[in-house]
């Protein structure tokens, strides 16, 4: 008895599982419209992001290397930027990168190792990062990576400048410019 009930229930659902359904037109839901909005990464930044440059770290106890260790508390990205100096000309001869977040922030951090690279340290603290994300075409949502990777050969530079004080001061700020007194006469 038990043998036969269960032949005819699977029967039954194989039956029903070979037989197609059709549900009445009036029951039929229709399929939700979906609208596609493609946003993608430009392919400098996934170029910069799958085969990043300059990955790794500098010894910061060197006195010819400078650290800059940056974040961004709304998104959680931290940057880690090492510049090695040249100290007879004050070339940038060598840069390390390590970045924790996105691929924004991790193109424009291995972009930013690739553009400072031979620069001065007068050169390399005037990078803008109008610069490093019109070359990477971020878009406005991501401006912040490449406000990160300025910050942080800045933050490089004036690490090294506190580990070398003899060395030439550069301006950070963009307001070093000397006014004239007036002579009295």
């Amino acid at each position: 008895m038990f043998s036969r009930s269960v032949r005819a229930v699977s029967g039954r659902v194989l039956a029903n599982a070979v037989r197609p359904t059709v549900m009445p037109a009036a029951r039929q839901i229709a399929p939700a419209v979906a609208v596609v909005a493609k946003r993608s990464y430009h392919e400098k930044v996934l170029d910069h992001y799958s085969r990043p440059r300059n990955v790794g770290t500098l010894d910061k106890k060197d006195q010819s290397v400078g650290e800059g260790l940056v974040g961004a508390p709304a998104c959680g990205d931290v940057m880690r930027l090492h510049i090695k100096v040249d100290p007879e000309t004050g070339v940038i001869s060598d840069v390390k990168f390590k970045t924790f977040g996105c691929g924004s922030a991790i193109a424009s951090s291995s972009y930013v190792t690739e553009l400072v690279r031979g620069m001065t340290l007068e050169q390399a603290s005037k990078v803008k990062n109008t610069e490093i994300a019109k070359e990477l075409c971020l878009p406005p949502v991501k401006l912040h990576c490449s406000m990160l990777a300025e910050d942080a050969i800045k933050a490089a530079i004036k690490d090294y400048r506190t580990k070398n004080p003899h060395a030439m001061p550069t301006n950070l700020a963009g307001t070093g410019a000397k006014f004239e007194t007036a002579q009295a006469a």
